[in-house]
């Protein structure tokens, strides 16, 4: 019965990539905006901060055109391992919290991203 459902892989990777692209955007834009703000929020340098949302931003825009998909989410899952290393280690989030966002959410992420690079992004898009 779902052996049928294959036939629509492509679409299933591009919603896949619109939804991962989407939060990445929604994450970037702050720290492009305001790099300064966001430094001292997360204890990081400004111009780090600027560039983890320009790597975050580039990324997502090459996830929602297919182009260079898998470096995209590459670049992505990388960020990700960073934000779980430092809600683990650095600020102790807990992987789940009802007064905060543990780091579930990074991790579902990551493994979309890591599904990405493996399988690689469908064959809608610029290729």
């Amino acid at each position: 019965m779902f052996e049928q459902l294959t036939q629509y892989n492509d679409i299933g990777l591009l919603i896949l990539r619109l939804a991962v692209a989407v939060i990445f955007i929604y994450h970037a834009l702050p720290k492009l905006r305001n790099a300064s703000g966001m430094s001292q929020m997360m204890g990081m340098p400004a111009g780090m901060i600027f560039m983890l949302g320009l790597v975050e931003a580039v990324s997502s825009l090459g996830m929602i055109f297919g182009i260079y998909t898998q470096l995209a989410a590459l670049l992505l899952g990388i960020v990700m391992i960073g934000a779980i290393g430092t809600k683990m280690m650095k600020w102790r989030v807990p992987f789940a919290a009802m007064d905060k966002t543990g780091w579930e959410f990074d991790l579902i992420l990551l493994a979309a991203n890591i599904a990405i690079v493996l399988g690689g992004g469908g064959a809608i898009g610029i290729q």
